[in-house]
């Protein structure tokens, strides 16, 4: 990427005029809520589909050094991109939240942690906030937030994304507002989406902008865009926007329906809540409000690193953080711990050291997840000609399959590369008019 680029996040975004179940919908990834909109007695019955499982608590690098604010639960959600239907390690978390639960008023706020920042993991390296879950799975990706944000969670809920897709089914899809450029690119997920899901979907022709009536398939892939003006943030932008419809579709539901959606979604969640946890929280949910919701680090620049990719790196660490503390608790004395600081002064350096300056070379970490730029001439993800050296690309999870474009170039997209050459649609997410194979075999 050439050169680096300072943003500043909205702040927060005001929800009090949102619906309850709208709000319970947000919190809970969308998916999540149906745990919480049954009866106590159907979730009951329901709760041996999921997937639950067992932390280690003393692994969890909850702090000492920080005096927790009483009186608040604290809880990480996970939408896992997992294509192979497995909820544990080796999977990326490509939305992370927090969810605190103010027990006294029953506020709800939430804090979106953005998915490529640059923050310490378990063993002391730096790397993307999402690797840790692949790394560790949960255990390491809620240790990886306690650790770098001060926190003291303890429970969370994991999600597979793909899972929207039979809900947004069942509600009959959505209506959504496309660019020309969103229409390309959800076309070019589509493949892939439908391939994992085994949904089918009809692809939009000609591409142009306008308002579509989106089947699951559709939507998961539009809400996976992040190759368009503000990359990974405005994905995290479309992902609510999916949520919120769906949450208002659900407030409409008969309970056979949701009967038919948790049978198919609760065997894709994993979770270390007790049965009777849930059932707590499932006969208080009519109690519960959703406040505000910020993203983490609300100040950041992006930067190319070498062997991490492209980075979101918090100015600094210690500010960022101690505003998440001041939204969620209040000016209530904290200060961040001594690792927060460390941790600040590793990031710097490793941001410092390891800027990539390269040019039309490729970037390699440890996800198996590749990008290439050209910082002379400042062709990042692509350049349209077809060039092979100045377009970005990936390989997925190891296997040797190649995304490329098919829009005049062998750039992301649905099949220009794979380890055939020639956009076969076999050996690539593509279909078997994509691309030419010559960027990368």
């Amino acid at each position: 990427m050439a050169g680096r680029k300072s943003r500043k996040r909205p702040k927060r975004h005001g929800f009090a005029t949102w619906s309850l179940g709208k709000k319970i919908g947000v919190i809970f990834s969308g998916v999540f809520f149906v745990v919480l909109s049954t009866a106590a007695v159907l979730l009951a019955g329901k709760m041996s589909k999921i997937e639950t499982t067992s932390i280690d608590t003393d692994k969890l690098n909850i702090s000492s050094e920080v005096e927790h604010e009483e009186g608040y639960t604290n809880i990480a959600l996970f939408g896992l991109d997992s294509r192979a239907g497995d909820l544990g390690k080796g999977n990326r978390s490509d939305t992370m939240m927090i969810a605190s639960l103010n027990n006294a008023t029953k506020e709800v706020k939430l804090v979106s942690i953005y998915r490529d920042t640059l923050l310490q993991l378990d063993d002391g390296s730096y790397n993307k906030a999402n690797s840790a879950y692949s790394f560790y799975g949960p255990e390491g990706a809620i240790s990886l937030i306690n650790k770098n944000l001060d926190m003291n969670i303890e429970k969370y809920v994991a999600v597979n994304f793909n899972a929207l897709v039979d809900v947004i089914d069942a509600v009959g899809g959505l209506d959504i507002t496309l660019t020309e450029e969103e229409v390309v690119h959800m076309n070019n997920y589509c493949v892939e989406t439908s391939e994992v899901t085994g949904r089918e979907y009809t692809k939009i022709e000609p591409e142009v902008a306008g308002t579509y009536h989106l089947n699951g398939v559709q939507a998961v892939s539009y809400s996976r865009i992040r190759y368009t003006a503000g990359g990974d943030f405005e994905r995290a932008n479309r992902q609510r926007h999916v949520l919120e419809l769906i949450a208002n579709e659900a407030q409409n539901m008969s309970l056979s329906t949701i009967n038919k959606i948790i049978d198919k979604v609760f065997p894709q969640v994993s979770t270390n809540f007790t049965l009777t946890e849930m059932v707590s929280y499932a006969a208080d949910f009519t109690k519960y409000k959703l406040g505000e919701t910020m993203g983490f680090p609300e100040d950041n620049t992006t930067d190319m690193l070498n062997e991490v990719g492209s980075v979101v790196i918090p100015q600094t660490l210690s500010s960022n953080v101690l505003q998440v503390h001041q939204f969620l608790f209040g000016n209530d004395g904290y200060s961040v711990s001594s690792t927060v600081q460390g941790i600040e002064g590793g990031i710097a350096t490793m941001a410092a050291n390891n800027r990539y300056t390269g040019s039309s070379e490729t970037v390699e970490d440890d996800t198996d997840y590749y990008e290439t730029y050209d910082t002379d001439t400042g062709d990042d993800y692509g350049d349209g000609t077809g060039s092979g050296t100045d377009d970005w690309y990936y390989e997925e999870e190891g296997t040797g399959d190649w995304i490329g474009d098919d829009s005049g170039g062998d750039g992301y997209g649905d099949g220009g590369w794979d380890d055939a050459g020639g956009g076969s649609g076999d050996d690539s997410y593509g279909d078997s008019t994509a691309g030419d194979g010559t960027g990368m075999q």
